[in-house]
């Protein structure tokens, strides 16, 4: 392309030095091109370190950060399998709930008001939670909605997306008798690791859309209770497809034990093979740290 216009013979004519500090100049005015169109100052480089999680129990998940912060999903505290009551909890820097639910709720105004946590809820549940107990500065949105993003915690973004179910509250309000849209939550970590809640959603065609966007590295699934096992594995497979990060499952509102009758690991293991997805689902051990990445 240089030849075309005539530079590159005119190069070969001049005295080597003078080619030389042209080559500087050149340079030069490429790298002040580059710096300036980045934003004004360096963007950080994702955090050395890992991210803990540990299952509780039904829904609640603790994950902590590399730089030591802990957040918290639906912290149901009295859930059966629960090893821990909400009064052990000192120590969580954010908590998201996925709708007004009880068993999604939980313990969140207790522990909101123990430890100080920052607290993230879809539509109008962040107004009852106010009304419930928790100061109004830990509440920072009144309506936390799908496409929303909060980075309050230096080094972690939270995203906000929507969910496919109800969220009634319990006990309901005159004031705010319903919460609005449920959600489910991308969070990434300080050193990028992503993990997908989804709430109580069932099978979404957004759930593929998020997954090319954000990535996930882990997906934690609503399973319990009547959800049908394919719809368990169509999540899996649409979180899958474009996003070779995801490299664990894990599933929530579901028993250590199931009752007869209830979905198990096994049966939504079985619908994703069916599928050829080739991704193991896994129920954490209760209470016991594991370590990504």
């Amino acid at each position: 392309m240089l030849a075309k216009t005539g530079v590159k013979e005119s190069l070969f004519l001049m005295p080597r030095r003078r080619v030389l500090f042209l080559q500087a100049v050149v340079l030069g005015a490429l790298a002040i091109t580059f710096v300036g169109t980045g934003s004004a100052a360096p963007a950080a480089q994702p955090s050395p370190g890992t991210v803990t999680v540990e299952w509780f129990g039904w829904s609640h998940y603790r994950f902590t950060s590399p730089s030591g912060k802990v957040v918290l999903t639906n912290p149901f505290t009295s859930n059966p399998d629960s090893p821990i009551k909400a009064e052990d909890v000192d120590k969580a820097d954010l908590i998201v709930v996925a709708d007004g639910h009880g068993d999604e709720v939980g313990s969140t105004v207790q522990i909101a008001n123990q430890t100080g946590a920052t607290v993230l809820a879809p539509g109008g549940v962040n107004a009852w939670l106010v009304e419930q107990g928790i100061p109004r500065a830990q509440v920072p949105k009144n309506f936390f909605q799908p496409g929303d993003r909060f980075l309050g915690l230096q080094g972690i973004t939270v995203r906000s997306v929507e969910s496919v179910h109800g969220s009634e509250l319990s006990p309901p309000t005159a004031a705010v008798p319903y919460g609005g849209v449920a959600a489910g939550y991308f969070i990434t970590f300080e050193n990028g690791w992503t993990v997908y809640f989804s709430g109580s959603s069932a099978a979404m065609a957004e759930q593929g859309m998020w997954a090319q966007m954000y990535k996930p590295n882990l997906a934690i699934l609503h399973m319990g209770g009547d959800h049908e096992p394919i719809d368990f594995a169509e999540q899996v497979k649409m979180l899958k497809t474009d996003n070779p990060n995801l490299t664990t499952v894990f599933p929530h509102h579901n028993r250590v034990n199931p009752p007869p009758g209830q979905t198990t690991v096994a049966d939504v293991q079985a619908a994703i093979d069916a599928m050829g997805v080739g991704m193991k689902v896994t129920q954490p051990p209760l209470g016991q740290a594991v370590t990504f990445p």
